[in-house]
């Protein structure tokens, strides 16, 4: 996909486009150096393109908006959980999402791009015998959820997102195993039975997108 990144996806959801690249650094962050490190580190950053909405947004030059920086740490999150950084001792992966097109869940499309863009990565390095063992403990995906007008909808797009009485975002693995649940209520608080239903149809909706990469990644 990418001819310069060490791994890389492109990943269409509906209207939302999203490329992942993942780039491979001899170096840690500040926070890590000077410490006796077993392990590398995993970082992920996110963006917009200036159209990638219905309107032109502003491009972030000096500093990362709220939202930005949340969704930032819940993809570093989610892929950290799933790469086993031990072989990466020493050095920073660092997976950029960068969204082309946006109609809604651009979050969870990151999350999926950036574990394709490592796939990819993993793929290549044992494929080369950099790597001897997969380092990917386990698949991940994340999928959008809601209460629109009192139905339980998944994949939200930007029409349903903006009306959601409720809107999670759940990740989790094939396995069917909770990661994290992002989200919350937009109005009234949501019963407890709700809540669980919503989770769980999102974890069955994990499920299946993960299954349509995994025939997509061979």
């Amino acid at each position: 996909m990418n001819r310069y990144a060490e791994g890389s996806a492109f990943v269409t959801w509906g209207d939302t486009q999203v490329i992942a690249t993942v780039s491979v650094e001899p170096k840690l962050p500040p926070h890590l150096r000077g410490r006796k490190q077993r392990a590398g580190w995993l970082t992920a950053e996110y963006g917009l393109l200036p159209r990638a909405t219905h309107e032109r947004g502003q491009r972030e030059r000096r500093a990362t908006s709220g939202r930005t920086q949340e969704i930032q740490r819940l993809v570093g999150r989610a892929l950290r959980s799933a790469m086993d950084l031990e072989p990466f001792v020493g050095r920073t992966l660092t997976v950029d999402c960068d969204v082309l097109q946006a109609d809604g869940g651009t979050r969870c499309a990151a999350v999926l791009a950036g574990y394709a863009a490592l796939h990819d990565l993993a793929d290549t390095m044992v494929k080369a015998g950099t790597l001897t063992e997969w380092p990917l403990r386990h698949e991940v995906a994340a999928v959008s959820v809601g209460l629109v007008d009192g139905r339980e909808l998944v994949d939200l797009d930007y029409e349903e997102d903006v009306r959601a009485e409720v809107d999670l975002a759940v990740v989790g693995t094939e396995a069917g195993a909770v990661l994290e649940v992002q989200g919350g209520t937009e109005g009234g608080p949501v019963d407890a039975e709700a809540y669980v239903r919503l989770v769980a149809l999102g974890l069955s909706a994990v499920r299946e997108t993960l299954a349509q990469a995994r025939a997509a990644l061979r």
